[in-house]
């Protein structure tokens, strides 16, 4: 590979190091190339990205970013799935797929500067996703104010069954 290719790869994971919300990095060895692309389609059917990528780019690639802390970890046959979106599905989507093939290991990420070990990786996958969580808070939201207005359809009504018992209890006398 040509020095210009590999700059142009180093940019190229760089942006989308910086634009990432989450990076997991795995280790693919053991995988064939068809199972390989079967994880690939399932992270891009959900927009995550699945790079494999020398490691010695990916170290370069990190420089500047958050991902820095963990270019420790880029040893061996190495893959990052990033995911500018949602940070819950990538997770998903690797720890279904690890549980699936033992020959992918999912051996670090990163999320807000922060850290994730495979405990956090796992514990993150069990979240609903965002779709869910969004019509989570739609229902509670709209739950609300449509009590209120119950409440306040139901006043008139109090209202009225009070003003006929008093009538009638006016007219029994």
């Amino acid at each position: 590979m040509k020095i210009d290719e590999k700059k142009k790869i180093v940019e190229d994971i760089h942006k989308k190091f910086s634009e990432s919300k989450v990076v997991i990095l795995t280790d693919y060895k053991g995988l064939n190339v068809e199972k390989i692309n079967e994880l690939r389609g399932k992270l891009k059917e959900s927009g995550v990205e699945y790079k494999v990528v020398k490691n010695t780019l990916l170290v370069r690639a990190s420089e500047e970013t958050d991902i820095s802390l963990i270019k420790d970890s880029f040893k061996g046959p190495s893959a990052v799935a990033l995911s500018c979106d949602d940070p819950v599905t990538p997770a998903k989507i690797l720890t279904e797929f690890a549980e699936d093939h033992e020959a992918l290991e999912i051996k670090i990420g990163i999320m807000n500067g922060k850290i994730l070990d495979l405990s956090a990786i796992k514990k993150l996958s069990a979240l609903p996703s965002r779709e869910v969580l969004l019509s989570s808070l739609l229902s509670v939201m709209s739950g609300v104010p449509t009590a209120f207005v119950r409440a306040l359809n139901d006043m008139p009504k109090r209202l009225l069954n009070v003003l006929q018992a008093v009538k009638e209890q006016k007219e029994a006398v």
